[in-house]
């Protein structure tokens, strides 16, 4: 049985600032959120068809990623509608839209889900992280406890207000 809510994380810890969507996982982790069973936190390098698997069985789902400059003002957080375009052929990699667009497809459901953008600015291979991203990720950080709080005590409403929680 899957955690109702999923972490799931994208970056690459060798390219400098795309280190952020697994660094915010990290921290996430020694906050204890996924101790109690209620959060999966999840890391990959990219979006991939796989990750239509992880999406089964959530009440909600966030997606973080590191952005480039001017995409997200330090940490943005915003809702995903899924995609209905499929993804060329021979592609692997997958943006968060479509990655829903497929659940849907595939499965016929889709999850709630937001994107984290995380911004960054320094994206080689070999850099270290930004001091820019090293103040974006505190951000990141405080959105995404926000929303796993939230999403807890939502699902912990929707529990009160059934007919199995009124019991």
């Amino acid at each position: 049985m899957s955690a109702p809510l999923l972490v799931l994380a994208v970056g690459n810890p060798s390219r400098g600032d795309d280190a952020l969507g697994p660094l915010l996982l990290e921290r996430l982790q020694a906050d204890g959120w996924d101790a109690g069973g209620q959060v999966e936190l999840l890391c990959d390098f990219q979006l991939q068809v796989e990750h239509t698997l992880d999406l089964q069985g959530r009440s909600a789902v966030l997606l973080v990623d590191a952005a480039r400059p001017g995409v997200a003002q330090g940490a943005q957080l915003s809702s995903l509608q899924p995609c209905p375009e499929r993804p060329a052929p021979a592609s692997h990699a997958l943006d968060a839209r479509t990655l829903l667009g497929l659940a849907l497809a595939l499965q016929g459901t889709a999850p709630p889900a937001w994107m984290l953008a995380i911004e960054g600015a320094a994206f080689g291979l070999g850099e270290g992280l930004s001091l820019q991203a090293q103040q974006h990720l505190d951000q990141a950080h405080r959105l995404a406890q926000a929303w796993v709080s939230e999403q807890l005590a939502c699902a912990g409403c929707a529990a009160l207000t059934s007919p199995a929680g009124a019991a």
